[in-house]
Order: structure tokens, then C-alpha cells, then sequence
């Protein structure tokens, strides 16, 4: 623990996301990511790995109570070290849970069979390798809400036959609705149901994931090709999304954009503004009326940042991996909202003096200047990452106060 009291603990967490949300910040609020990956592979809450990927992810109740325990464990093991709340929901007004098809759902939403391999997360299967380059085009667009075909087609014959995840995951949906209709809190506290389907993990990574590494090599020998599925799979995206806005009763097009594109890292900055910002801008004029939106990019990535800034309106960048806080500061402006820290290979294997010393050199770079920076670990916590090193990030942050803000 961090040596405050939980009420004295979330008093200041309060403080410091108002003042950061009103621009004028206090202190680098921290944040801490952790997915289902972490929890899965965590011993105190699924001892022996009695849950599985596989059995979350296709079992309706196991995939609910785990959230919920998840949920309950992370507002007491991990809040005390970020700007959460301890003991409560996140946003101190109910449990959120979703529909989580992890990162294999939108390949799964265009066909590509889903694998669930030993200690790892699940995955899916390219299908449009080799000659079958061109089965999607066969096959026609996707049902914006279950992934259907208009037709059934054979991967088998260098064609697709879908296997229907996100109408698992609507049957998922129904299945929790009903259990909440009977039983609606956990631990005293409402659980609310967040939307799926509602963001893209982006387009280069979908045609990677779809075609393989062979997709790279089409930019360069078939530039047509490329044009074309990169467009086919934005439009499928574009109808999803939409479809999942309608279905949840939320603003469509919605108000604000979050992505991501970790494949954005494989290629040049020429060879992204070429294939990938037309596919951005199609995206961005087909979901939201925001103007500034937000991006997570894995990878160093960090030679995209302005180009996004200038010429897609991202004001907001996740970012997972290391970069030059200093130069990206500086590259980017004091408006841009910079979300990063220590690596998460520090913070698993490395010690907590090693951790506040990192932390420290981060936030003494000049990222903070303008206050738009959030501390967070560069990017989801690895499993069995110890809390001395969390502690330790948490309270160079809570020192370091205000200082440099403002230049």
C-alpha cells in the first residue's frame, strides 16, 4: 500500500482528474491498463488458471463473473497505486462490464477462424493468403451487427464462410441482460453493460491480420490491391460501428473517435500517408463529427504523431513504447494530450528504485509543460507485475505536484 488512507486516497483522485479535465492540473493523474490478459494470468484471482480464454470468451456467465470478480479485485489490489477509486467502481457510479471478444473480433468479424493457444491470447488465422487474396471481394460485406455473409462461401475453395462471433456476442449480450434483470448488483453496487463493436483496432492491422505479412509486400507490388481491401475493410468498419451505435442507442455518428493501428509501426511515414491516412479520414467522416480524436499506437510509432496531428485532427495520443518524452513534447505542442510512462518491462522486472528513477526522469523531461500528460505504464501491466514497483511510479507522481506545469 501507498501509506494513505482510502478515503484521503480517493479525495485526491477526485482532485486530480477535475483539475486535469478543467485544464488546470495538479499533477499528472495516473492511470493504470489492465486487460484481460492480466487477469487471466494472475494467481491470486484465477489460481490454477481455471479460467481460461476459451471459456471466457464462449462461455456467456463465466465471461460476466469474471469481469465482475476482476473488477472487484483491481478497485483493491491495483486503485490504491493510480488515480482510481478504491473499493468502488471506476467511475464510482456502477461496475462496467462488456462484451469482450478481446482483440480477435473485427478478423473474426470478416472470417478469419479464431485459435486459443496455451498462455496466450487468442488469435485468428490469415485468409486471404496466396491466391485467396481476393475472397472478401467474393463474399461481399459483412451483417453490420452478427458478421453473416449475404451468401455462404467455402474458405475451402479459396472462398469464406463466416463463423458468426459477434452473433455469439449479441447472444452473449442477451444472456447478461437477462442475469442482470434478476440480479442487477455486485457487491452492493449496479452493473452496467458499456457497448461493443463501437471502435476499430485499424485497417493496416485488420488487412494484417487478414492477409498476413503478404500485405506488406502488396504495397509495394500491388498498390491497386491494397488500395482496394484497405477501402473494402474501413467501409465493413464504418457499417459495424454504425450498426453498434443504433444497436446501444448512442449518437450516430458518435461525438468522439478512439482507435488504434499497432501495425502503423511497420511502415514508413510516406508509405502511411499514401495507403493509410485516406483509409483514416474514410473512418473518421463515416463514424464521428469530432474534429480532434484520439489514437493508441503500440510500437514505436512516435514518427507518425504529427502527421496524425495536422492531417487527421489526433489530439490524443496513447502511446507503448519508449519514446523521447522531451521531443515528442515539443513536436506536438502543450494541446496535445500525452498518455505514457515506464515501460511495463520495468515495472514487472525491475526495481522499485529503478522504477522511481524512471518515472522521475519522464516526468522531469518537459512532457508535462501545458498539463496535458497522463502517467501510465507504456502499455497494460504484464501479469505478476509487483506492487512495490506500482507504489513506487504512484508516489514519484504524487510529488512531483505541479511544478513544471505551464512551461
Amino acid at each position: 500500500m501507498t501509506g494513505i488512507s482510502p478515503r484521503a486516497h480517493n479525495a485526491e483522485a477526485i482532485a486530480v482528474w477535475e483539475a486535469f479535465t478543467a485544464g488546470r492540473p495538479i499533477r499528472p493523474p495516473v492511470a493504470l491498463g489492465t486487460n484481460t490478459q492480466f487477469f487471466i494470468f494472475n494467481d491470486d484471482l484465477n489460481p490454477g488458471e481455471a479460467v481460461t480464454f476459451e471459456s471466457y470468451c464462449t462461455d456467456a456467465d463465466v465471461m460476466l463473473d469474471f469481469q465482475l470478480r476482476a473488477a472487484a479485485w483491481r478497485a483493491g489490489q491495483i486503485a490504491p497505486y493510480c488515480d482510481d477509486p478504491i473499493g468502488m467502481p471506476p467511475n464510482r457510479e456502477a461496475w462496467p462490464v462488456r462484451v469482450d471478444l478481446q482483440n480477435f473480433d473485427e478478423a473474426a468479424y470478416f472470417g478469419a477462424p479464431v485459435v486459443f493457444l496455451d498462455a496466450q491470447v487468442p488469435d485468428t488465422l490469415p485468409i486471404l493468403a496466396g491466391d485467396r487474396k481476393n475472397a472478401l471481394f467474393d463474399a461481399g460485406l459483412p451483417d453490420p451487427l452478427t458478421g453473416a455473409c449475404p451468401e455462404p462461401f467455402d474458405c475451402a475453395q479459396g472462398k469464406l464462410r463466416r463463423r458468426g462471433w459477434y452473433k455469439r456476442a449479441h447472444e452473449i449480450l442477451d444472456r447478461w441482460r437477462e442475469r442482470l434483470r434478476r440480479a442487477p448488483a455486485y457487491r452492493g453496487w449496479p452493473v452496467r453493460i458499456d457497448p461493443f463493436g463501437v471502435w476499430t483496432s485499424g485497417p493496416l492491422t485488420l488487412a494484417v491480420a487478414l492477409r498476413g505479412g503478404e500485405f506488406l509486400s502488396d504495397l509495394y507490388e500491388d498498390p491497386e490491391y491494397a488500395r482496394a481491401l484497405l477501402d473494402l475493410l474501413v467501409t465493413g468498419t464504418i457499417n459495424r460501428i454504425r450498426g453498434h451505435l443504433r444497436c446501444f442507442d448512442l449518437p450516430d455518428p458518435a461525438p468522439e473517435m478512439f482507435f488504434a493501428d499497432d501495425a502503423l509501426q511497420l511502415i514508413s511515414v510516406k508509405m502511411a500517408r499514401e495507403f493509410l491516412l485516406p483509409a483514416y479520414r474514410k473512418l473518421k467522416a463515416g463514424v464521428t463529427t469530432a474534429e480532434h480524436v484520439k489514437v493508441h499506437l503500440c510500437g514505436d510509432a512516435s514518427r507518425h504523431f504529427r502527421w496524425l496531428r495536422d492531417d487527421l485532427g489526433v489530439y490524443d495520443f496513447e502511446i507503448g513504447f519508449p519514446v523521447d518524452f522531451a521531443q515528442l513534447r515539443r513536436e506536438l505542442g502543450p494541446d496535445v494530450t500525452i498518455h505514457g510512462g515506464p515501460t511495463v518491462m520495468i515495472l514487472r522486472d525491475g526495481t522499485p528504485a529503478a522504477v522511481q528513477a524512471e518515472t522521475q526522469r519522464i516526468l522531469d523531461s518537459g512532457v508535462c509543460q501545458g498539463g496535458r500528460f497522463v502517467l501510465r505504464e507504456a502499455n497494460n501491466l504484464a501479469p505478476r507485475t509487483p506492487s512495490a514497483n506500482l507504489a513506487a511510479m504512484y508516489e514519484t507522481a504524487r510529488l512531483w505536484m505541479y511544478r513544471l506545469f505551464g512551461g
